[in-house]
C-alpha cells in the first residue's frame, strides 16, 4: 500500500466547505470522486483540515492510499485537472511514508484575510469591503496580544466537538498591501472552527475603535464566544500554507507555490 500527499488549491465559493456534507457538495467529495474514477476503485482522501463554506485555499493538502505499483504522479495530476471543475486545481502529488497523515503530521497552517475599502467588479468574491479604513497600528497591537495566550475558546465555534481549544499562534500581523487593502496573516499549529474569522471580526472592532486593545485582551481571557465580535465574512479568507516535517516524504523534490 502506497500513501501520497496531494497538494491542491480551490475557490470555495460554490462549495459547502472542504468536508463532505449530507446537504451540499463539498470539495473533499469532488476530489475523491475524480480520484476514484481515475484509479478505478473507491479512494478515500483525508484533508489537513476543513475550511468552512465559502472559504478558499491557495494550498490545501490531503492524503490518499493506493495499492499497487507506484503511480505516475505527473499523469495523475494531468488527468485529475481535466476531470475536476475549473475552480479546483491539483498542483503536486508526493509519495510519503505509509503512516504519514495530512492532518495530524502538519506542523503549522497559515491563513490570509483580505479587507478592502475600494470596490472593484473583479475581485469582490475575495475581499471583505468596509466603508472606512481601520487603524492598522491598533489592530497590530491587538494581534500581538494573541501570542500571550493558548486558550482561544472566545474565538471558537459554539458547541464544537474539539477536545481542546488550545492553539499555539506563531505569527499574526496586519500588512497594508496597497492604499485600499489590508491583509491579516496568521500562522499556528492548529486552528479551531471559525477561529480566524472570529479573530478578524473582533480585531476590526479594535481598528474601528469600538473596543480598546485591553478590551480585546479581556475578550480572550473571558473564554466566552459571546464576548467576541461577529465573525468576518468567509469569502475573504484563504488557507495559504501547510508545513510538514521533511522526513515524511519519500521523494526529494521540494515543493512550493
Amino acid at each position: 500500500m502506497q500513501r501520497y500527499f496531494i497538494y491542491l488549491g480551490y475557490d470555495g465559493a460554490n462549495y459547502h466547505g472542504w468536508q463532505m456534507q449530507p446537504n451540499g457538495i463539498s470539495l473533499q467529495e469532488c476530489v475523491m470522486e475524480a480520484l476514484s474514477t481515475f484509479l478505478r476503485k473507491e479512494t478515500q482522501i483525508v484533508g489537513a483540515g476543513r475550511t468552512d463554506a465559502g472559504v478558499h485555499a491557495t494550498l490545501m493538502v490531503a492524503h490518499f492510499d493506493y495499492e499497487g505499483e507506484p503511480i505516475d504522479t505527473a499523469l495523475v495530476i494531468e488527468k485529475l485537472n481535466r476531470m475536476l471543475p475549473e475552480d479546483i486545481c491539483i498542483y503536486r502529488i508526493r509519495k510519503v511514508k505509509a503512516d504519514a497523515h495530512a492532518r495530524f503530521d502538519a506542523i503549522t497552517r497559515m491563513y490570509n484575510y483580505y479587507v478592502a475599502t475600494r470596490k472593484t467588479p473583479f475581485n469582490h468574491r475575495y475581499l471583505y469591503y468596509t466603508r472606512s479604513q481601520p487603524d492598522i497600528e491598533l489592530m497590530n497591537k491587538a494581534a500581538k496580544t494573541l501570542f500571550d495566550y493558548s486558550d482561544f475558546t472566545s474565538f471558537s465555534k459554539l458547541h464544537s466537538n474539539a477536545k481542546t481549544n488550545n492553539c499555539k499562534i506563531i505569527h499574526a500581523e496586519w500588512v497594508q498591501q496597497d492604499d485600499a487593502t489590508q491583509v491579516f496573516s496568521i500562522r499556528a499549529d492548529r486552528f479551531l472552527r471559525n477561529m480566524v474569522r472570529a479573530i478578524v471580526g473582533t480585531i476590526l472592532e479594535v481598528g474601528y475603535k469600538k473596543i480598546t486593545v485591553d478590551e480585546f485582551r479581556q475578550v480572550i481571557e473571558q473564554k466566552d464566544r459571546k464576548k467576541a465580535g461577529t465573525s468576518a465574512p468567509a469569502q475573504a479568507l484563504f488557507l495559504v500554507d501547510i508545513t510538514y516535517p521533511e522526513e515524511l516524504f519519500e521523494d526529494d523534490r521540494l515543493f512550493s507555490l
